[in-house]
């Protein structure tokens, strides 16, 4: 059997991962619906195996790249989760200061897809910290499976202060210059929606499919936001109309963009639902936003 490819798949098994992968439906459950599509030449096996992400062979830079200097630091979240641990990146040889970027990972702890993308942030000219939510539990384990259950027995508000924490390390790291943005995945995206809420001093905020804060939290973001939606993702388009209007009654500087047809985690090139031109778009507007805001 030739192998599967994303064209293979129906809509409805995508969107049927996407409850999986935000706890919406269990294992046996998600294993159960699945095998309403094991039709043909496909089985349950097969669409479980390509559905699930590849990290081995889809980083894009290695974490021994001789043009950087990337390792873990452990800082202090007194208000949260106590000592988290994360990937500190910077470019190599760095002598001055640059501006920084905190990367927060989805809804299973810092996993080797957002570790990539703290790296590419570096090499694209920043110093950046990617933290474990995860931590306090013993880090991420190995595997998303386990990671989103660890990661469920956390209370989103403790992450949060977390990553507020994380900013406040970068800040006084010796080589940031103290201009500090926050790009997120998923989780990562309400994180990112939240420290332009409760970070006054956060110069530029990127939200990818991140889920938006109340109407009274959206009303306090003083960020410049760049919004990163997914044309397919209904289930957190649901919140842009009204998220939009309050951003709109106090005059906060946002950009927003909706990529089509593609899905929710569209930028995560270890799974399916990576679409290459969308993300490089993405990504490539990432960078330049934080270039403009970050001095």
């Amino acid at each position: 059997m030739n192998p599967l490819k994303k064209e293979d798949i129906s809509q409805e098994v995508f969107d049927l991962y996407d409850y999986y992968a935000h706890n919406k439906i269990n294992r046996s459950q998600f294993v159960e619906k699945l095998s309403l599509y094991a039709i043909g030449g496909l089985t349950v096996s097969s669409l479980l195996s390509f559905l699930t992400p590849n990290y081995l062979d889809n980083l894009m830079v290695k974490p021994d790249d001789p043009n950087l200097d990337s390792g873990y630091i452990t800082y202090q979240s007194p208000k949260g989760g106590g000592p988290i641990k994360g990937l500190l990146s910077k470019p190599d040889g760095i002598k001055g200061k640059l501006p920084g970027i905190i990367v927060v990972h989805e809804n299973r702890g810092l996993n080797p897809y957002i570790e990539d993308v703290g790296r590419r942030a570096a090499l694209d000219g920043f110093i950046s910290l990617a933290p474990d939510a995860l931590s306090p539990l013993g880090g991420y384990p190995g595997n998303d499976d386990a990671g989103r259950e660890m990661q469920s027995k956390r209370d989103r508000n403790e992450m949060l202060e977390d990553f507020i924490a994380a900013f406040d390390y970068l800040k006084n790291h010796e080589n940031c210059d103290g201009n500090i943005g926050v790009v997120g995945f998923c989780f990562g995206g309400w994180i990112a929606n939240m420290m332009a809420v409760k970070v006054p001093t956060l110069k530029a905020a990127v939200p990818f499919y991140g889920g938006q804060p109340t109407a009274e939290e959206a009303a306090q973001v003083k960020a410049p936001l760049l919004l990163q939606y997914a044309e397919l993702d209904t289930r957190v388009n649901a919140g842009w109309p009204a998220y939009e209007e309050v951003l709109k009654a106090n005059n906060v500087e946002y950009t927003v963009h909706f990529y089509p047809n593609v899905n929710h985690g569209f930028h995560n090139n270890s799974t399916p639902r990576f679409d290459k031109e969308a993300a490089d778009l993405a990504w490539s507007r990432t960078i330049a936003f934080f270039k403009e805001k970050l001095k």
